[in-house]
């Protein structure tokens, strides 16, 4: 049986590389049908095919860079660099691997850095455009990273405040039987962006921010007759605006001002005659210069594993439902 030798560096763990009870060593082997013995300071890697030995000891020469980097590997992160090299599209992007084409990567906050291609490519377009569109699946980081460079930003002294906004399309047929103000019904709308926030700075400062107007969000329709300079603005889950709402949005940003859109164009929760301003969007500024569209996938997705496989699920039933509808023989 062919055989893999790798020797591992004094001043890695062994036992943070595979983590508690080896459990990516475990996953390696039945993922990839292998065996791996580690003695001492020594992994043998044993398959009878070559390519997948060579694909599992560049996985593990990835981990073990990262170790010696003082990175620590998530379980997500590590299933998002062994789907790198499973996923021809991914290895063709990046050959020498996930993590030697990130970890030069520009990061913010000084902290956040990327975790996928997708989202280091979205890094440096948020850094290098006024306006940017972002569009992909749950989980790939669309508003997180939105958030954190509009942080960046406000303590960099580049902008005076942030705006964060969200249309409240499901709130719309139930306001009226919540109780409070109308900011206090929509406020649990909002709340994924306060998250985001708490993640970036202190609930004292966070709060302090909000008192004096630094930080502000608020739901799209207050958004309307504003001016909006020396401002980071995000609007999130914009597949969820309508023509006119976009339009509007849009319209609001003045002068020394960044703007990103994300959303996800599979969750569309406007009635179906109603086409959404995301994707409408698409077609209209796509040719302007200064403005920049980022498109994530599942392979950016650094959720549960099973988010991803239950993105890749949906997206099959939707195109076996849409090739029935054009095709109804092929459903008898």
């Amino acid at each position: 049986m062919p055989v893999r030798k790798m020797t591992i560096p004094d001043a890695v763990d062994i036992k943070s590389l595979f983590g508690e009870y080896d459990r990516k060593s475990k996953y390696l082997q039945d993922k990839f049908d292998v065996r791996l013995s580690i003695i001492d300071n020594e992994i043998w890697i044993k398959s009878d095919d070559i390519d997948t030995l060579e694909t599992v000891k560049s996985i593990l020469g990835e981990m073990v860079e990262m170790n010696i980097d003082g990175e620590v590997t998530e379980w997500p992160e590590f299933e998002n660099l062994v789907e790198h090299y499973t996923s021809p599209s991914q290895l063709e992007i990046a050959p020498e691997g996930l993590y030697r084409a990130v970890k030069d990567a520009n990061v913010l906050l000084k902290r956040i850095k990327p975790k996928t291609l997708g989202q280091k490519k979205y890094i440096e377009v948020l850094q290098n455009k006024d306006m940017v569109f972002s569009v992909g699946p749950a989980g790939t980081g669309k508003t997180y990273l939105a958030v954190a460079m509009a942080v960046e930003h406000l303590k960099a002294g580049r902008v005076k405040r942030i705006i964060l906004t969200r249309p409240a399309v499901e709130a719309g047929e139930r306001l009226g039987f919540l109780p409070g103000t109308l900011l206090e019904k929509i406020d649990p709308y909002l709340k994924p962006l306060y998250d985001a926030l708490m993640d970036m700075m202190t609930p004292d400062r966070l709060a302090y921010y909000k008192e004096r107007g630094i930080i502000e969000i608020v739901p799209l329709a207050y958004m309307r007759g504003r001016t909006l300079n020396n401002s980071c603005i995000i609007l999130d889950e914009a597949q969820n605006t309508t023509y006119q709402q976009m339009k509007m949005f849009l319209t609001r940003v003045g002068f020394n001002s960044k703007v990103v859109v994300t959303g996800d164009i599979t969750q569309i929760d406007l009635d179906r005659a109603t086409e959404s301003g995301l994707v409408v969007i698409q077609r209209i500024v796509k040719n302007i210069a200064g403005i920049g569209f980022v498109y994530l996938t599942e392979h950016d997705i650094v959720r549960n594993a099973l988010v991803k496989e239950i993105i890749k699920a949906y997206d099959l039933y939707e195109r076996e439902d849409e090739a029935k509808e054009k095709n109804p023989q092929r459903g008898i």
